[in-house]
């Protein structure tokens, strides 16, 4: 039960098989995964070193590979982002201190912890 990662055209290289390298993301028709890939271009291996070290794979599996990770990087910044925003939110949102004092709100617990 062979599934593409992504349907991007160039993601259709990247495959999900349980029976491959336990159910890591592959490169299609091949077992080399793509954290090994990831992982020797955030060492600063070239294209040209990793096709070496990995005949199987094709030059356009580079490119799917950095393809795939700048998505991945989007979705996790967009998901950021919108913790951040809701953590604004809830600061704004937030009911003020009593009277208007600069009031600790971890003083109680500090006071049971001596």
């Amino acid at each position: 039960m062979r599934e593409s990662i992504a349907s991007s055209k160039s993601n259709e290289r990247i495959v999900r098989d349980p029976a491959i390298c336990g159910g890591q993301p592959v490169f299609k028709g091949t077992r080399v995964t793509l954290r090994t890939v990831l992982a020797s271009l955030a060492d600063g291996d070239s294209e040209a070193e990793i096709l070496l070290s990995f005949p199987s794979l094709q030059s356009s599996d580079i490119g799917a590979a950095i393809a795939f990770a700048a998505a991945s990087a989007g979705t996790e910044l967009d998901r950021l982002n919108i913790r951040q925003w809701y953590a604004e939110l809830d600061r704004l949102n937030a009911p003020p201190l009593l009277s208007g004092s600069r009031k600790d709100p971890m003083a109680p617990r500090r006071r049971m912890l001596r």
